[in-house]
C-alpha cells in the first residue's frame, strides 16, 4: 500500500464507517418517531412524502430564504471594523437557521425504527391530523410505515431524569384543574436499565399528585402517554385517540372496518344455540324418562317374581 493511500486513510477515516454526532437523536429534539418492517431506506422516503403532504396542507408551505447576503465589498470596506465583524457573525448564525428543513431523517439508535426531526411545528397535530384522514378516507398512502408516534419532549433515559422532567412536562394536561382518564405506553429498545413496572409506576403516581381525580383507563382513555427509550434517550408524548387509532398504526387505520352484522342476523344466530340447547335438554330428559321406565318396570317384575316364589313355598309346606 502506498505512503499517500496511508495518509489520505489516516485523514479521512474508512467510508464504510458510520459517522456519529447531529445526525443521531439526542437529548432536546422533537420530531417523529416512525417504526418499519425491515426496509428503513423506503420507510424514510414514504415518511418525507406523507409529512410534507400533510404538513403543507395544515401549517402552509415551507418558507426557505436565500442565505446570500446583501451587503458588497465596497460597503464593507467603508464600515467599523467591529461592526463589519459583528455583521459576519450575525449573518452566519442566520444562514445556519436557515438551512434547517422542516424535516429532517436522523438515526434512532433501533432497527427497523427511524427519526424524523421536526422544525417550526407541532408533531402531535400533524401526526393526529394524519391518522385522522387516513382513518376517514381509508385511502393506501404507505407500504411499508407501521407507526407514527409523536415526540414533544426528549430527556434523558433514567427514571429520575425522567420524573423531573416529567413533573412540568405533564402539567399541561393533567394539573389542577386539568384532569383526564390516561394510560401509559411504556417500550425501550436497547435499553436494559430501566423496568418497565418500576416506571410506569412513578409515572401514575406523578400523575395522581398533579391531580387525584385523573383516573387510569385502559381501555378508553382520554389521553396516553406515550414512553419511548431508545438507549439512552427517553421520548415522551401526550396524545389523543390512541385506541381509535389503533395505536397510531399507519396500516391498522387503513383497513377498511369489518361491517357489523343485521340485527336480525344477529337474533337468529343468538337463537341457533338456545333452540339446539332446548333439544339437547329434550332429548335428555326424554333419555332420563325412559331409563326411569326402565328401572320401574323392572322393579315390578322383581317384585312378581317374589310373590310367586312365595306362593310356591306357602303351597310345598301344605302338601
Amino acid at each position: 500500500m502506498s505512503a499517500a493511500v496511508k495518509r489520505s486513510r489516516k485523514r479521512y477515516g474508512h467510508h464504510g464507517k458510520r459517522w456519529k454526532g447531529s445526525r443521531e437523536l439526542e437529548v432536546g429534539m422533537e420530531g417523529i418517531l416512525i417504526t418499519c418492517n425491515m426496509n428503513e431506506r423506503k420507510c424514510t422516503a414514504e415518511a418525507f412524502n406523507l409529512l410534507s403532504e400533510y404538513a403543507e396542507e395544515l401549517f402552509g408551505p415551507e418558507k426557505l430564504q436565500d442565505n446570500t447576503g446583501s451587503s458588497s465589498d465596497e460597503e464593507a470596506e467603508e464600515e467599523d471594523v467591529d461592526v463589519a465583524l459583528k455583521k459576519e457573525v450575525a449573518q452566519l448564525k442566520a444562514s445556519g437557521t436557515k438551512q434547517q428543513r422542516r424535516f429532517q431523517a436522523m438515526e434512532s439508535g433501533a432497527n427497523n425504527v427511524i427519526f424524523i426531526r421536526t422544525q417550526n411545528l407541532e408533531s402531535d397535530k400533524l401526526v393526529h391530523h394524519i391518522l385522522s384522514d387516513l382513518h376517514t378516507t381509508k385511502k393506501k398512502k404507505s407500504r411499508v410505515i407501521l407507526r407514527m408516534l409523536p415526540v414533544t419532549g426528549t430527556c434523558k433515559a433514567f427514571q429520575d431524569d425522567m420524573v423531573k422532567y416529567l413533573t412540568t412536562y405533564l402539567e399541561s394536561w393533567f394539573k389542577t384543574p386539568n384532569c383526564a382518564t390516561y394510560q401509559i405506553a411504556f417500550k425501550a429498545r436497547n435499553s436494559s436499565h430501566n423496568k418497565r413496572d418500576e416506571i410506569i409506576k412513578s409515572i401514575a403516581g406523578l400523575v395522581g399528585m398533579l391531580n387525584p381525580k385523573n383516573k387510569v383507563d385502559l381501555t378508553n382513555p382520554e389521553l396516553t402517554i406515550i414512553v419511548e427509550v431508545i438507549k439512552t434517550v427517553c421520548c415522551i408524548s401526550v396524545v389523543k385517540d390512541y385506541a381509535l387509532y389503533r395505536k397510531y398504526n399507519v396500516q391498522e387505520v387503513m383497513k377498511e372496518e369489518a361491517p357489523k352484522p343485521d340485527a336480525a342476523a344477529e337474533k337468529t344466530a343468538t337463537d341457533q344455540p338456545e333452540q339446539k340447547e332446548e333439544k339437547q335438554t329434550n332429548l335428555e330428559e326424554n333419555k332420563g324418562e325412559e331409563e326411569n321406565g326402565k328401572n320401574v318396570s323392572q322393579e315390578n317384575e322383581e317384585v312378581k317374581k317374589n310373590e310367586e316364589v312365595k306362593k310356591n313355598e306357602e303351597g310345598e309346606e301344605e302338601r
